[in-house]
């Protein structure tokens, strides 16, 4: 078996490998690697290639955290207004898999 970091670093790699550099279409990494994330906290980061491949065409935006709707238009945290036809709401998933296994060695 790998050290969690390691397995971590890979993952990160790969899917920097895949990916590409993610954060230049306003997506944040989270601090943490994957494995760490799940270890901790519980969570699992996921990302849908299409959605992806969308953003990177710019069918789909990625903006700061909403304020506020009001009718068709959607107030940002830093103030700015869009006029929008759908929103995508991506605020993460936690997993309940380790409280269904009940082996937390699996995570750590």
């Amino acid at each position: 078996w790998l050290p969690l970091w390691l397995v971590d670093k890979l993952l990160l790699l790969l899917s920097w490998m895949v990916l590409g550099n993610i954060e230049k279409y306003g997506l944040k990494r989270p601090e943490m690697g994957p494995m760490e994330l799940k270890s901790v906290k519980g969570k699992t980061p996921v990302l849908d290639i299409g959605a992806i491949e969308k953003i990177r065409s710019g069918k789909i935006d990625v903006v700061p955290g909403i304020k506020r709707f009001n009718g068709n238009r959607v107030e940002l945290v830093n103030g700015e207004q869009l006029d929008v036809d759908s929103v995508v709401l991506a605020t993460g998933y936690r997993s309940n898999v380790p409280y269904w296994l009940q082996e937390s060695e699996f995570f750590a």
